[in-house]
């Protein structure tokens, strides 16, 4: 038997979780793709099907109308992205603990009121009359925590209620005009209609997700290395940031041939980054995710599940809220339309196809993200074709059919792996 180690030197020992020889790890680029492709097999798709979907429909639309992919109506695509965005990126929380707020949007339309009402008609400063707005949203997810902790009511029947009793007070809150126009000139209309970044803030923008991918990398490969486990190298964490910086320096310049990057969208993206790295590196978000898994299970583990059911509906209803003020900012006013038709559809539906399970314990806040420029990039190319908005609605709703779907065979096929 042959020895490669220098006489005196101790051959390096392998680290704790590679010493099983029985079990199969990747040790080059070969292995690592056999592995991803056994992953998608055994039903841990992650975000794979909503990517291939969201390229088959830009694919399409852009052979039906070349217009589709133009700069200026991407850039459109994003702001109306943003709004509903927000809204799903609460409803995401929900679904991840195994539960549903059905009220999102009659409490976005509440918040749009209440900033209408305080700021035009009360002469409110419009800070303090989005910092009510957004409180009151945060106390109608407290109000729904606690029916749910400490009467059991279910969160179906608790937001149903909710979305027929916020969009009476928003019908009462905006009297008989129904509407109240916000001040067109003001900063805050001119955040959702119109400012976008600066070429040089953009393409720093753009450089963000890569840098905080590396970060994250280097962080999780320390800690991995000081506990005796394998990491992924340096190469490979560079290269992954590397790829996400060049795609989004390529989609912000293609971007600035237009109008640019809407700062709203920035602020969405910005949440978006916020919630993953709370849900992925923090003890609330593994807690969040221990308790969509197994609720008894967590609460046997000493985590205070009442508690993070609290968080999931405070942050779903504040983040309605919030949502429902960049809607009054995008749309110039508070109308009594705010917060109904499809809003709902939408925002439960982008979290949906964007990956997060229904059954809870698995999904991230990119689900958001990328559900609502699915949606909304069908909503537009069917405007942009001048067909129906009623072909809108059941395409929108065959794709969350399609979506729940994967999702249910994806379960099972990780229940029959071991993947559960």
């Amino acid at each position: 038997m042959t020895n490669n180690s220098k006489p005196g030197t101790p051959a390096a020992q392998p680290t704790l979780d590679r010493r099983d020889e029985r079990v199969a790890h990747s040790a080059g680029i070969g292995d690592t793709i056999r592995a991803f492709l056994d992953r998608i097999r055994s039903g841990d798709l992650g975000m794979l099907p909503v990517i291939v979907g969201l390229v088959i429909i830009w694919t399409v639309f852009s052979i039906l109308n070349p217009v589709f992919l133009s700069p200026n109506n991407l850039v459109n695509l994003l702001f109306d992205s943003s709004t509903v965005g927000i809204i799903s990126l609460g409803i995401v929380c929900m679904l991840m603990v195994g539960e549903i707020d059905l009220s999102v949007g009659s409490v976005s339309g509440v918040a749009s009121a209440i900033l209408g009402v305080l700021w035009v008609n009360q002469g409110v400063p419009a800070g303090f009359a989005i910092l009510a707005a957004v409180l009151a949203g945060a106390a109608i997810g407290f109000l729904y925590a606690q029916l749910y902790n400490r009467f059991g009511m279910p969160s179906f029947v608790a937001t149903l209620a909710g979305l027929l009793t916020f969009l009476g007070l928003q019908l009462y809150l905006l009297g008989s005009s129904g509407s109240i126009n916000l001040p067109y000139g003001s900063p805050l209309v001119r955040f959702g209609q119109l400012m976008v970044m600066p070429a040089i803030v953009s393409v720093i923008f753009a450089a963000v997700p890569g840098i905080v991918m590396l970060y994250t990398g280097y962080r999780t490969a320390a800690r991995r290395r000081a506990a005796g486990l394998s990491a992924q190298s340096s190469g490979g964490i560079i290269a992954r940031a590397a790829a996400v910086t060049i795609v989004a320096e390529l989609v912000v310049a293609y971007l600035n041939q237009g109008r640019g990057v809407p700062w709203m969208f920035g602020l969405f993206v910005g949440l978006v980054l916020a919630m993953q790295y709370a849900l992925t590196r923090t003890r609330w978000g593994r807690s969040m995710f221990a308790v969509g898994g197994n609720r008894e299970a967590a609460r046997r583990a000493g985590i205070n599940v009442r508690a993070i059911y609290t968080s999931a509906f405070v942050l779903c209803s504040t983040l309605a809220a919030f949502g429902g003020v960049m809607a009054a900012s995008r749309l110039a006013s508070s109308s009594q339309q705010a917060g109904t038709g499809d809003v709902n559809l939408n925002a439960i539906a982008a979290a949906v196809i964007g990956g997060t399970s229904l059954f809870g314990g698995r999904g991230s806040a990119y689900s958001a993200l990328l559900g609502i420029i699915v949606i909304q990039s069908i909503s537009s190319g069917l405007t942009l074709l001048d067909l129906s908005s009623s072909l809108r609605y059941m395409i929108t709703g065959g794709v969350l059919a399609i979506a729940v779907i994967v999702d249910s065979l994806a379960r099972r096929s990780r229940a029959s792996h071991g993947r559960a």
